[in-house]
């Protein structure tokens, strides 16, 4: 008999915080997670943003939605006012949100032909399985979806146990807000039917990350990267920002790759790590610890689309985004070897939040 919870929830690089936050309790509490698919022989991207905010219910912001950018960077939402059609595993990647459907059942992972059948609008996800409905009935855009994926990388050595993105004070609530990469690089196959226009893939680079607290950082800026046109085994993530602890703030930054199975941390315990941001248009990185160096510059001409973020005023447009970003990288080590120089054109760029009138400089 077809196990839908082992076939679509096994995976061996499972990371810490891959399972739902919220407590059962707190009014005020969002999570969100994001997963990419990089389609390269065409340079376009599909970004999948799905989040709950204030799950308990009957608050100002409580609902859920789906957020899609699509071909051409096109941006697409819906939302889930009825928190209680969705739904989360605790202990590993699994959540869904029920929008119109003829099913009376609880809502649960599916076997995605029953999705198909009976779920008119709405998404369910785990670790190898994303798939969903939405459409907007003011001009009858739509978007559907399904493909399942095969981790490469977590996050950190893939030989060994995975490590939490924000180390291991992460473990404990001091940070705002939380913030985990759940796939660094994956493989993809399946296909996604954007207003009839369908894109089949068959092992298209991949990647999802998730996020949770109760608002995301005063500012934060985002540089990701799994399809290069140089390196087929190479990922990045590096982010930046001015996030919450223990009711003070502060600056943290990291730069990460997974490059032919090892993997490169720079981070705030162990790396000097240092950067430029300007508020549009150009991302410059630059960190070294005791062994190497890594320099990371972004940059495009594209105005970049909005997207919403979930903020003490509910879903909020405060951040913004474009996938086909130009990339070049560099790392080296200490004694001035270069190890690596990739790039891409179609990188994730972003920056989000407030006080954005000048560069940010570390």
């Amino acid at each position: 008999m077809f196990n839908i919870k082992r076939n679509y929830n096994y995976n061996p690089l499972k990371t810490p915080h891959s399972g739902y936050h919220w407590d059962g309790e707190s009014a005020h509490f969002f999570e969100g997670w994001y997963f990419r698919i990089t389609l390269s022989e065409i340079a376009q991207t599909f970004a999948f943003m799905y989040s709950i905010q204030d799950p308990l219910g009957n608050q100002n912001n409580s609902g859920g939605a789906a957020q899609i950018l699509g071909i051409d960077e096109q941006y697409f939402c819906r939302t889930f006012p009825n928190v209680k059609k969705f739904w989360a595993a605790r202990d590993y990647l699994a959540l869904g949100h029920w929008g119109k459907t003829n099913l009376t059942i609880p809502t649960q992972l599916l076997h995605p032909d029953q999705f198909n059948n009976h779920i008119q609008e709405g998404y369910q996800v785990t670790a190898t399985l994303n798939q969903g409905f939405i459409r907007n009935p003011s001009n009858n855009h739509y978007c559907r979806w399904q493909y399942t994926n095969t981790s490469i990388y977590g996050w950190g050595n893939p030989k060994l146990w995975q490590q939490s993105t924000g180390g291991l004070l992460s473990y404990f609530p001091i940070f705002e807000p939380g913030w985990q990469v759940l796939m660094a690089h994956g493989l993809a196959t399946g296909y996604i039917d954007w207003n009839g226009n369908i894109y089949q893939f068959n092992n298209a680079p991949t990647y999802s990350e998730k996020n949770w607290g109760h608002s995301f950082p005063e500012k934060w800026f985002w540089i990701n990267c799994n399809a290069f046109a140089n390196q087929s085994d190479l990922a990045l993530t590096a982010v930046g920002g001015r996030r919450k602890v223990l009711g003070s703030s502060e600056e943290v930054a990291l730069i990460c790759l997974h490059y032919q199975g090892e993997f490169y941390e720079f981070a705030p315990w162990n790396s000097k790590i240092t950067w430029k941001v300007a508020p549009w248009g150009r991302w410059e990185m630059q960190a070294y610890n005791d062994q190497f160096q890594v320099t990371l510059i972004g940059t495009t001409d594209l105005v970049g689309t909005l997207v919403r973020v979930p903020t003490e005023k509910g879903l909020v447009f405060c951040c913004r985004d474009t996938v086909t970003g130009e990339l070049s990288l560099e790392l080296s080590n200490r004694n001035g070897e270069t190890l690596l120089k990739a790039f891409s054109q179609v990188c994730g760029l972003e920056v989000g939040g407030q006080f954005w009138d000048k560069p940010w400089s570390s």
